[in-house]
């Protein structure tokens, strides 16, 4: 665990080496209402979203949807998170 915020993709891969690649991912959110989301897509933006052509301007960021709830996020992580 790292209390190091992560900010790029490298901070994000560098976060997770430590794991095993098999192990199940899950998004943890409303830390006052602790829930668990799988992860849904992984999309890149800005790209040509509006279809017009027009070249983006914007540098990119890549973005980590929420999936399907879960359900209620474990005691357990919520308190790893330090969210308890």
């Amino acid at each position: 665990m790292t209390d190091t915020p992560i900010a790029t993709v490298g901070d994000l891969i560098a976060a997770l080496t430590a794991y095993d690649p098999t192990t199940p991912v899950r998004l943890a959110t409303q830390p006052g209402y602790p829930m668990e989301h799988a992860l849904g897509r992984v999309v890149c933006t800005p790209d040509d979203a509006e279809g017009d052509g027009t070249p983006p301007t914007d540098p990119p960021v890549v973005w980590l949807g929420a999936g399907d709830q879960v359900g209620y996020l474990p005691a357990l992580a919520a308190n790893a998170l330090g969210w308890s």
